[in-house]
């Protein structure tokens, strides 16, 4: 059986593909404009917050499970010290990249880190009722400061037997003009709540077997100051099938200020695993090639 954790996966950053680098012809009677630097904080955030879950889970489970984990199987800690105190309750664990905003640490997936990530749980990832919740010191991503708290409740197993957990997240991240959209910096505010059921892969250790539905919403304001939500279809949740890039069913429904909602349907041409999604906006509907830069 496995121990690890469920690697979090995000209901915006894989959505995100859809959003800004997408490939859709524009109707000659609409003007569709484009908003990539809101979508692009949108992005931002949510891959911060999953990424933190990412190290939270790699760094305490390996710890306290008595793992291995193989180099191709790590997720990022080659340059982490990790301090654990399995004695108070809740348990606690400082994941301590070191280094500083302008002198961070390279890490295996490519990403830099540096700060802390403070993790406290009451119980195991697979325990019913158990909780992790995560928060930050002077914590920085690819040179952007990530504050605030994510916290992930066990529930249990469904009525269909799959383990599910809800997830929320409520932060605020400081982006360094450098690495903005526009240069210029600014605070993202995020929150989100979601669910996550593990339908497929429980009983490997291998990730790449691993199965999700995620349903839930997101929502906040980006550095120009929009607003923005999106919210999985309460009858189409998103699957996500680990080792492939894309969703490969399920229905999102995305709304920026001032720009027209817009719905993503991953599940166009019967969920096959290709790069193919259907948006609808204001009654057009577009076949989109997830990946492509383009115009939604």
């Amino acid at each position: 059986m496995k121990t690890k954790n469920l690697i979090s996966q995000s209901l915006l950053s894989m959505a995100i593909a859809a959003v800004i680098f997408t490939g859709c012809k524009k109707d000659k009677d609409e003007n569709y404009t484009t908003d990539t630097a809101s979508m692009y904080d949108q992005s931002v955030a949510d891959m911060a917050y999953d990424d933190a879950g990412n190290v939270a889970d790699e760094g305490v489970s390996a710890r306290t499970a008595g793992t291995t984990v193989s180099d191709d199987d790590r997720i990022q800690t080659s340059c982490a010290t990790i301090s654990i105190d399995t004695v108070a309750v809740p348990h606690t664990a400082i994941i301590d990249f070191g280094g500083s905003q302008t002198s961070p640490c390279l890490c295996k997936d490519g990403n830099y880190r540096s700060g802390q990530i403070l993790v406290s749980w009451t119980g195991h990832y697979r325990d019913a009722g158990s909780t992790h919740t995560i928060t930050f010191n002077n914590y920085y991503l690819n040179f952007n400061k990530i504050e605030g708290t994510k916290t992930v409740t066990n529930n249990g197993v469904n009525a269909s037997g799959n383990l599910t957990f809800s997830i929320s997240v409520n932060g605020t991240i400081t982006i360094d003009p450098q690495y903005s959209y526009n240069g210029t910096g600014g605070t993202i505010t995020y929150t989100s709540s979601r669910t996550r059921e593990w339908i497929e892969g429980e009983s490997t250790w291998q990730w790449k077997d691993d199965v999700y539905l995620i349903s839930g919403s997101a929502s906040g304001t980006t550095t120009s100051g929009a607003s923005f939500s999106m919210s999985t279809d309460p009858a189409s949740p998103l699957r996500k099938e680990i080792g492939f890039p894309h969703f490969t069913s399920g229905i999102l429904n995305v709304t920026i200020s001032t720009k027209p909602d817009r719905t993503i349907d991953y599940s166009y041409l019967n969920g096959a695993r290709d790069d193919l999604a259907r948006v609808t906006v204001n009654g057009h509907t577009f076949t989109i090639h997830l990946g492509r830069k383009g115009h939604l």
